[in-house]
């Protein structure tokens, strides 16, 4: 038998490498994982706080790099180690607020997201098409990456999006084809940079027509970089503005008894929302803007809640958008933002849509719970809204009703909830949050990227406001034009324009997503169907090998 040579499989077999050139160009199986793990790392330093945008594209060159080497189970591997490497830093705000093990939990669940990326990758490839044409490599790539993103985005438990490429680049030139594409849009151009920057290395490596093989592709790139900036992104009002004051009432300290005191956290929203008028004058304002949670009493069950915030809207001249717990008689919860009229009460409301699975609900309780009893900590599930995040907002000095879209905390981060608000007729874009469980994480910066990137994608002006920081004030394009900190007790007003327009990305709804899960699932098909081929020939052809002299 001969022998299987450097390369083996564990079982023996002799190993494919990637047919495109020298060994130089497929890095040993030591170095595929240390390219990984520092394509994960990299990938990380990317987002919030320290915001190294570029870096998103060296990450996922290591990644494209690390994936030479054929097997898919291989891939997976390596898919798994970039994934830890990028969710372990990225989600840590998640051990500070749930402790070890549903931080290590979910860090993994995503990670294994990137982890059938590489596996799906390993067969793709194989596809002829693609073979010996680093370009049409470099798109495939991408094409999977992201489709692998949206796939997370989705399942299990309607999907957790944190982490998506785009929300990386809110400062960045690609942030602005959001307008065009939404955030899927971006995710791709950030993988298709990376990939081609990958192929541009290995073209060096190879010392093979570095013109054609190197210069070609980081110009390709460094024009997709760029091309963005010519996208038309429109600030101005297009249905008048609206006098927005957002109060960020602070709690007594970080962490999961930041809540413990009853009533402080809604006093300290109804003294900041007082601290208004030291900057305007009653009745200058159309609405003031509470975060989630900015009450932590329900006003419509308890009368003296009620009181203290009509008295508050009362004194403003302003009606309040109140973020509250509901406790319906048929058990559960919802969590809501209640559009309180000075002198009349609960106008409007809505309820999240997406209650955040093991934060605000556990899913199969009774099942987790013979393994920990942590699932308990979480006693009464949040039950899911129905309705669009819209509310209507009477604004006497603009003589209309003026469509707010709502998305509570983490909804921010789902294409779906907040295209739908607009879609709805939303003119503005408020994001109510309560961020006290994350202590002085990058949670709530990298939350405030993803808001970011939502007023592009959308055309709207947005206000992230949270109860403990960090808020901020948005314009259209992205813009941060006013931001809190951590911790502090802070107020801004901003008149910001409403706009009534619908962006390309908007009217596309999820059919990029769709679109790309598509695409993702063909490549992999083509590639399975040719690896299929590729044995039965082998196959076919072994008896007559046999028999020749």
């Amino acid at each position: 038998m001969p022998d299987a040579g450097p390369n083996a499989r564990p079982d023996g077999r002799p190993e494919r490498e990637v047919p495109a050139g020298p060994s130089t160009a497929v890095p040993s199986r030591p170095l595929t994982l240390l390219l990984a793990l520092a394509g994960g790392l990299l990938t990380d330093t990317a987002f919030p706080d320290r915001g190294w945008w570029p870096l998103a594209f060296v990450g996922v060159a290591a990644l494209f790099w690390a994936l030479r080497r054929d097997g898919a189970r291989w891939g997976f591997l390596v898919g798994l180690v970039w994934g830890l490497a990028f969710f372990l830093p990225h989600l840590w705000w998640a051990n500070y607020a749930t402790e070890t093990v549903p931080w290590l939990a979910l860090s993994v669940m995503e990670a294994c997201f990137v982890g059938l990326l590489g596996a799906a990758w390993v067969w793709a490839r194989r596809w002829s098409w693609l073979t010996g044409h680093p370009g049409r490599q470099a798109v495939a790539f991408a094409v999977l990456f992201v489709g692998a993103e949206q796939a997370r985005t989705e399942v299990p438990f309607g999907g957790f999006p944190w982490g998506r490429l785009a929300f990386s680049q809110a400062d960045s030139p690609l942030g602005r084809a959001a307008w065009l594409g939404g955030e899927v849009l971006v995710s791709l151009l950030v993988a298709l940079v990376g990939a081609l920057l990958a192929v541009a290395v290995l073209a060096v490596l190879r010392r093979r027509d570095v013109v054609t093989g190197a210069v070609v592709p980081v110009a390709v790139a460094a024009a997709l970089v760029v091309a963005p900036m010519l996208v038309p992104l429109d600030t101005r009002a297009e249905a008048g503005t609206l006098a927005v004051g957002a109060v960020q009432g602070n709690v007594g300290e970080p962490g999961l008894g930041s809540f413990a005191n009853r009533a402080e956290v809604l006093n300290n929203h109804l003294q900041g929302t007082l601290a208004l008028l030291d900057d305007v004058e009653p009745g200058d304002l159309d609405v003031v803007l509470w975060p989630e949670n900015g009450s932590d009493l329900d006003p419509q069950t308890t009368p003296e809640v009620a009181r203290a915030i009509d008295d508050v809207a009362q004194e403003v001249g302003a009606p309040i958008l109140v973020g509250a717990q509901e406790y319906p008689e048929t058990g559960g919860r919802y969590n809501v933002s209640l559009l309180w009229e000075p002198g009349t009460g609960v106008v409007d409301r809505y309820a999240k849509q997406h209650p955040a699975p093991f934060g605000e609900y556990i899913p199969l309780r009774s099942l987790l719970r013979v393994f920990s009893d942590q699932v308990d900590r979480v006693s009464i599930d949040m039950i899911a809204g129905s309705e669009t995040g819209v509310v209507d907002l009477d604004a006497p000095r603009l003589g209309r009703t003026v469509p707010l879209g709502v998305v509570i905390c983490f909804e921010v981060a789902y294409d779906g909830l907040v295209n739908d608000a607009v879609d709805a007729g939303a003119e503005l874009l408020v994001v109510p949050t309560n961020n006290a469980s994350f202590g002085y994480t990058v949670e709530s910066t990298q939350q405030l990227a993803m808001s970011r990137l939502r007023a592009v994608s959308t055309g709207r002006a947005t206000v992230q406001v949270s109860t403990v920081g960090v808020s901020g004030v948005i314009a259209p394009d992205g813009t941060l034009l006013q931001s809190t900190g951590l911790f502090t007790a802070d107020q801004m007003v901003a008149d910001l324009p409403l706009r009534t327009s619908l962006t390309p990305a908007v009217r596309a709804g999820d059919w990029p997503g769709r679109v790309v899960e598509l695409l993702a699932l063909g490549l992999l098909a083509a590639g399975v169907v040719t690896a299929v081929r590729e044995r039965r020939t082998r196959t076919a052809a072994a008896p007559a090998g046999d028999e020749a002299p």
